[in-house]
């Protein structure tokens, strides 16, 4: 082949499109083979799998391996945001939580609450979660690794992180190789994405459909139009308010680059080497997204709080149960502790209803019939409530390392 021959292929537009472009073909493809012909749509359930599997496999790897070379490459003096991340967390998953009071009191819903109890054993308190919390910090490393307990994998990759920054030169240049690596191997995965998005899609719409939607329009109405809420306009001020400047070009690269995977994949874990890549083409600090970005995963749920709260106003509203605004508050701040202690799974944030829903008295048996139905919408309430919380994550990771504080530091040292 000539060298202009070379060039043109090259410069062809199907090798200048760009991954997001391919995703949403992919979206619409399987979009069209689940409508068009269900029963094949279901045989391209394995690329979906595999895909999936691939990001769960890397994702505690790369954690521990990124998080340990970044901090053991750290060069003392050097600003890190991770304070501000942490505080703009905890900021966003309150605010979410307000908002979805504010919107169970303006739309009030109601439940049919005669659907089979959901498996599974939801925790009994907020002590439970954060004592369940602690011990996963000092799980077994090989433990954290193989269950992708990002808590703990963080934890033991601080720990020798800090350690090995006394190591020599030739030892702390392997860690960055190890982890330039795997950051690699990453990227291979991602590349894959259309492909994987493309079999979820044509599984899900063509196993599950939309039927057993209708019967919860109301409520998916609520839900889902408090996460969007949160999304573009609760989630930018805060982002303004922090960066002082225009948050949406920054919002929707976030929203381009993690939620769309994270709405198909359906977990948080599995979307962390997806916003890791997203923050290296932000260019973002290092030693800041290579820890909030998996801690976020775990602790930064405004999604998850809006689902709690909603939920279970929906299920007072039900039983007739009278309620001021000012407990509903409370509510607030039980479900942003809660949704900090949501693992980074499928409908983590359905079995933490009934540890709410105990704030009124509700029994167990009618909370896990609330789980239940949580259940029946997840095909779409789980799926937003996942993108919001991962694209929260790399927004809000964003955000602090734009702000003047951060500029300024880094402008200082320059």
């Amino acid at each position: 082949m000539s060298a202009s021959s070379e060039s043109r292929t090259a410069s062809s537009p199907r090798f200048r499109i760009g991954l997001i472009p391919q995703i949403l073909i992919g979206i619409a493809a399987g979009l069209i083979l689940a409508s068009l012909a269900p029963s094949i749509a279901s045989t391209f359930a394995i690329l979906g799998d595999l895909f999936i599997g691939a990001l769960k496999a890397v994702a505690p790897i790369l954690v521990f391996v990124l998080v340990m070379a970044a901090i053991a490459g750290h060069q003392r003096g050097q600003p890190t945001q991770i304070r501000g991340v942490l505080m703009l967390y905890l900021i966003g998953t309150l605010v979410a939580a307000l908002v979805a009071v504010t919107a169970s009191f303006a739309f009030p819903t109601t439940l049919i609450l005669d659907a089979p109890s959901a498996d599974g054993t939801p925790p009994t308190g907020v002590v439970e979660i954060l004592r369940n919390l602690a011990m996963s910090a000092v799980d077994n490393p090989v433990h954290a690794l193989t269950e992708a307990n990002f808590i703990g994998i963080l934890a033991w990759a601080v720990g020798l992180g800090l350690l090995l920054r006394r190591a020599n030169d030739t030892t702390r240049r392997a860690l960055g190789d190890l982890s330039d690596a795997v950051s690699g191997l990453v990227r291979w995965i991602i590349r894959f994405a259309p492909l994987g998005i493309f079999g979820l899609v044509a599984d899900t719409f063509a196993s599950t459909g939309m039927s057993a939607l209708v019967d919860y329009a109301q409520l998916l109405v609520v839900l889902l139009g408090c996460m969007a809420f949160v999304a573009l306009v609760t989630n930018p001020l805060i982002v303004f308010l922090y960066i002082r400047r225009n948050p949406y070009p920054l919002v929707f690269a976030c929203l381009r680059g993690s939620a769309i995977t994270a709405f198909f994949t359906r977990s948080s874990a599995a979307n962390i080497p997806v916003n890791l890549a997203l923050c290296e083409r932000l260019d973002l600090h290092t030693d800041t997204y290579s820890v909030s970005i998996p801690l976020g995963a775990t602790i930064n749920m405004s999604g998850a709080a809006v689902t709690i709260t909603v939920m279970t106003l929906a299920a007072v509203n039900t039983l007739g149960i009278d309620v001021d605004f000012a407990t509903a508050v409370l509510l607030c701040v039980v479900s942003a502790l809660a949704a900090c202690g949501v693992s980074g799974v499928a409908g983590g944030s359905l079995l933490l209803i009934p540890m709410a829903a105990s704030l009124f008295g509700i029994s167990a048996d009618v909370a896990m019939q609330v789980v239940a139905i949580g259940f029946v919408i997840s095909v779409l309430q789980d799926a937003t409530e996942t993108a919001l919380n991962s694209s929260t994550d790399v927004l809000f990771t964003a955000a602090a390392c734009r702000s003047p504080h951060a500029e300024a530091h880094l402008a200082g040292r320059d």
